[in-house]
């Protein structure tokens, strides 16, 4: 199997519309959830998210590229610009171009135009439908959109699996190169549901926090945790061959040493509560990059601040790792950034692997006490620790559970 690293990151997030902007923030602690803006929340039992801000996509599309994306494939074209120009790849040949490929999922697609378009149908007929309805709707129009813009013409895929996409996306990238399929992947996930739908249907599963206070609406593995913030943007990688990056003299931040993917084969939206298809996720992971439990020294959770998933986690983590769970450093980038959904794999991939490159894991935002099973370091401050090997898990609904393992790159 061929070694894949990591040689560029590109971010749009709630707290940050650049890497730096982003990992600064994470590290600062600063919380991205407000009061919803993008539409009236009357009526609406939860009333906050955490939404990206500033976001402009005319920095790197034109004004027709806009009207033809709808905000998750525009979130994501951005995010790859700035992946792209931080691997140092432009201008490829049409051989090269071949060889480049695109995993890039987002969970839902766009609502908004859903939304639009069903009210012009009930409003005014089937001959007003939107020209564009199927293709500004689909998910697969992410990954579409980035090769389109950048001219990549090898594998381009879309993985959906609700809020495990990104992982999952990542992880099949990674796979991709692995066997041959690419030199060069453009990976991760991409979301942008703040809308009517996505918020009431999320309310309706009772999974959404109520709280008003945007900085006790998010607590992962807090005692007072209360339902996740939906949040949105787009976290993306590049990852490359490493004879291939090697050759270009790129900059290797990370490499990606191991995949893990399972299901539960339990419930549409509960895991399983004894963690165990989480815990088989991280253990294949772990088997692939041929590292022991002891050698991992800190977890990027899913860590959703609702009841049943960081309870879960907690044994999942716990059976993977044995007794070197409590030597390990476990924080919920979702504290600060809500919940992403088919972004979020994206994005805390992105957090590990900064993580990796500066030593410092960040804290799980407004953590204060753990019920009495959850007696792992849960990280409520941040941390300077030297971190060879990290992993991230994400876990959707369906049962679906993917982690990836992330160390410090060595020739």
């Amino acid at each position: 199997m061929r070694r894949v690293v990591v040689t560029g990151m590109g971010v749009i997030s709630p707290v940050g519309n650049s890497t730096e902007a982003y990992w600064e923030s994470l590290k600062a602690k600063k919380v991205g959830i407000a009061p919803i803006t993008h539409f009236d929340t009357e009526g609406y039992k939860a009333t906050l998210a955490a939404e990206v801000k500033d976001f402009d996509p005319r920095a790197v599309m034109d004004v027709k590229e806009t009207r033809r994306m709808e905000l998750f494939s525009q979130y994501a074209v951005a995010a790859a610009a700035e992946a792209l120009s931080q691997a140092g790849i432009s201008d490829l040949t049409e051989k090269e171009s071949y060889r480049t490929g695109v995993s890039v999922g987002s969970g839902i697609g766009s609502l908004q135009i859903f939304e639009q378009a069903h009210a012009k149908l009930m409003e005014k007929g089937p001959g007003r439908m939107p020209t564009l309805f199927v293709p500004l709707l689909i998910s697969n129009m992410a990954a579409g959109n980035i090769g389109i813009h950048f001219g990549l013409k090898g594998k381009n895929i879309n993985v959906v699996t609700a809020c495990a996409t990104g992982t999952h996306s990542i992880g099949e990238a990674y796979r991709s190169i692995q066997v041959g399929d690419a030199d060069i992947m453009v990976a991760g996930g991409t979301e942008a549901a703040i809308c009517p739908m996505g918020v009431a249907g999320f309310t309706a599963l009772t999974a959404l926090s109520k709280e008003t206070d945007p900085l006790r609406a998010s607590l992962p593995f807090d005692k007072d945790r209360s339902g996740f913030v939906m949040g949105e943007g787009a976290g993306v990688l590049i990852l490359e061959e490493l004879s291939h990056a090697q050759k270009r003299g790129a900059k290797i931040f990370a490499e990606v040493a191991g995949y893990g993917a399972t299901s539960d084969a339990y419930h549409i939206t509960s895991p399983v509560e004894t963690g165990e298809g989480a815990a088989r996720a991280m253990k294949l992971a772990m088997d692939e990059a041929g590292l022991a439990p002891g050698e991992i020294q800190y977890v990027n959770a899913h860590g959703t601040a609702t009841h049943l998933n960081d309870l879960c986690e907690t044994r999942a983590i716990k059976a993977a790792f044995g007794e070197a769970a409590y030597q390990l450093n476990i924080s919920s980038t979702k504290s600060m950034i809500g919940h992403c959904l088919g972004a979020a794999g994206g994005l805390e991939a992105v957090a590990c692997v900064k993580t990796i490159e500066e030593g410092y894991i960040h804290a799980t935002a407004g953590f204060r006490e753990a019920e009495e099973e959850m007696d792992l370091n849960y990280t409520p401050e941040g941390v300077e620790r030297e971190v060879t090997a990290c992993i991230s898990n994400s876990l959707g609904f369906g049962g679906h559970n993917a982690t990836l393992l992330f160390r410090k790159y060595m020739q």
